[in-house]
């Protein structure tokens, strides 16, 4: 499962069985987007800004299940 540089995904990850991408997003946890071909996450991990990308091409493209995740503790 990558690690990507971006300030928005922390990491992703494809099953190529299911066609299914999971996206880790820094504040959001978990979403896991439907019937993804392998060629688009192939794309996003060569991309130079993976939010762009994803707000792009994987976004608004393929139906998603939200994991919300735990939430980061942030002192004030």
């Amino acid at each position: 499962m990558p690690r990507v540089q971006s300030s928005s995904v922390e990491r992703v990850d494809y099953t190529p069985e299911s066609r299914t991408l999971d996206i880790w997003y820094t504040d959001a946890g978990r979403y896991s987007y439907s019937n993804v071909p392998e060629s688009v996450y192939r794309a996003l991990l060569a991309a130079p800004s993976i939010g762009r990308f994803v707000n792009a091409q994987v976004k608004d493209r393929y139906a998603f299940t939200p994991t919300p995740g735990r939430r980061k503790f942030r002192p004030d």
